[in-house]
């Protein structure tokens, strides 16, 4: 409003300046017979110059207008964006910024057009440094002479720091001087944390499934393997690559595929974890007993797989396993105790008098045998329920084993040519000297060798062999083409009171398990239905810590 006051002005003071100042010069210099022509000339000439002096500044007037309007949408325009937005002339000095930056600058109050990054630094104290620095990129930028993007991290007055990515667009006239500098920078900050927070998930996850002790395992429903961490290979023995991709329908032994089924299934439908234990083959063929902990994978609420951990639990079973018969070898012990004490009292009196009664009636000498090897049947399974009750005193002597072998053999052999076997012993031309008990190894090795003869049938052939293992370890293998152990019969071996015989106690190979424990030793049953068994013994050559013990 008020440049048009001004304009109005402007237009009466020339106005009257040109009428009196026109006159005055014609009526002077112009002749008397020109006059009338002259002054319509004059106002011809007058209209035609005001009216193209109101165009021209009708039009600067457009311009100036426009060119505000301009600057307004360009001010708001850039005042909306998050970004930090600024413009700068070719000599570096400020022509426009957003709030945000002048807002981040701490530049709200300061008249900064026409001012240079190093003048603005005198403005604030906190961000002077950081000014300075961004007129040096600025002249980077410049050098490069084409679109620069940059990574600046500006730190805040609460003590963090801010990142920006920004970039710098260089604008050069046709002669190749500088024309201006456009800069934009974004705030990167969360997405940079963001990326961190992922990275380092993502890092602990890894931690969590790769270095993971126990078996970690992903499947998807439809029963695909699609992870195996390294621990699977460290106890299985397996590689996990061989195992990636396959359904675990095909891995698992046939007698899960039915419960493989429904395992699956459930989790379709149910968020709760499942905890089971299967038995799967190691690669060099024993048996491992893994305990499994599955949960579901949910993502965005559905249920998309399965994780789960595997933990190698069979130590703990054989060991508990070894508690569980121990503690029925405790009780056994205490049981036979009293039993064995009670039975041997009038069992000696039973058999001095079938004895009397066999040397004065000769008509009836058959009955009495069968009485006196009944008799002795059971003074037989006293004399084990005694050495199970109570521990035995064990003195260590020096014997040679070939020796030992032998007197067990043709102790034995009578009853192998009853049942038609055939022993076949294979021993070391050099004496094999240990330290043991005698009578008690003695009497582990009867009790192994009379089952294989029982168990072999008629034409049969029962191996013995003697060998050196390693500088302190010999080993006794006994083996038969006998009947064999079914696997259930063969898990049970050396518990009290199991026998698969008629007549038998289950106590012959408890005390032997028992014989082997005390001389330190161990002992193995390998067997197959119908196809024979093994029996591994393995004994110390010296009793190193002491001479005698207990068992």
């Amino acid at each position: 409003m008020q440049k048009k006051m001004e304009l109005v002005i402007v237009y009466i003071i020339t106005s009257l300046i040109w009428i009196f100042g026109t006159n005055y010069l014609i009526h002077k210099f112009v002749p008397v017979n020109l006059l009338p022509i002259i002054e319509r000339s004059k106002e011809i000439l007058y209209v035609m110059i005001s009216g193209g002096a109101l165009y021209f500044f009708i039009c600067k007037m457009e311009e100036l207008h426009a060119s505000k309007e301009d600057e307004r949408r360009l001010s708001t325009l850039i005042n909306s964006m998050v970004d930090f937005v600024n413009f700068k002339d070719g000599e570096g000095k400020w022509i426009e910024a957003n709030e945000f930056g002048l807002k981040l600058f701490q530049l709200e109050n300061v008249d900064y057009r026409g001012k240079k990054d190093s003048e603005l630094a005198e403005y604030t104290e906190f961000y002077r440094e950081a000014l300075r620095f961004c007129e040096n990129s600025d002249e980077e930028a410049w050098k490069n002479g084409t679109i620069t993007r940059i990574e600046e991290r500006l730190p805040v007055p609460d003590g963090t720091t801010k990142i920006f990515d920004t970039i710098k667009v260089p604008l050069f006239n046709e002669d190749g001087s500088r024309q201006g500098l456009v800069i934009i920078g974004r705030d990167i900050t969360e997405r940079i944390n963001m990326a961190k927070q992922l990275a380092q998930s993502k890092q602990q996850y890894k931690s969590l499934f790769e270095y993971n002790p126990d078996i970690v395992y992903m499947i998807k429903l439809n029963g695909t393997i699609t992870n195996l961490n390294s621990s699977f290979e460290a106890i299985t023995g397996f590689k996990r690559d061989d195992f990636i991709g396959r359904k675990i329908t095909d891995v698992l032994p046939k007698r899960y595929k039915h419960y493989l089924t429904k395992f699956l299934s459930s989790f379709a439908t149910e968020i709760m974890p499942s905890q089971f234990e299967i038995k799967i083959p190691h690669a060099n063929g024993n048996t491992l007993t893994i305990q499994c902990t599955s949960l579901p994978i949910v993502v965005d609420g559905n249920i998309t797989g399965i994780i789960g951990y595997g933990k190698d639990v069979t130590a703990l079973r054989l060991t508990e396993e070894r508690l569980r018969r121990t503690e029925k070898l405790s009780v056994v012990g205490e049981l036979s105790a009293s039993v064995a004490h009670e039975i041997r009292n009038p069992l000696t009196s039973l058999k001095g008098f079938v004895q009397m009664l066999q040397s004065e009636d000769t008509a009836h000498q058959l009955y009495y045998q069968i009485m006196l090897d009944e008799l002795n049947r059971i003074n037989d399974i006293v004399g084990e329920l005694l050495l199970l009750a109570k521990p035995q005193v064990i003195k260590y002597t020096k014997v040679e084993l070939q020796k030992l072998l032998n007197d067990v053999i043709s102790l034995l052999s009578t009853e192998a040519t009853l049942y038609n076997v055939e022993i076949d012993a294979s021993f070391p031309e050099t004496n094999l000297v240990i330290d043991c008990e005698p009578n008690q190894l003695k009497q582990m090795l009867i009790n192994i060798i009379k089952n294989s003869i029982e168990a072999t049938s008629v034409g049969g052939m029962i191996s013995i062999v003697l060998k050196q293992t390693g500088e302190d370890h010999i080993a006794i293998i006994v083996k038969d083409n006998g009947c064999g152990i079914s696997k259930e019969r063969l898990a049970r071996i050396g518990e009290p009171f199991y026998s698969s015989k008629e007549k038998g106690t289950g106590l012959g190979l408890t005390v032997s398990f028992k014989i082997v424990q005390a001389h330190k030793g161990s002992i193995h049953f390998e067997s197959q239905k119908n196809q024979g068994t093994t029996v591994h013994i393995s004994l110390p050559i010296n009793q190193k810590h002491h001479r005698s013990t207990e068992m």
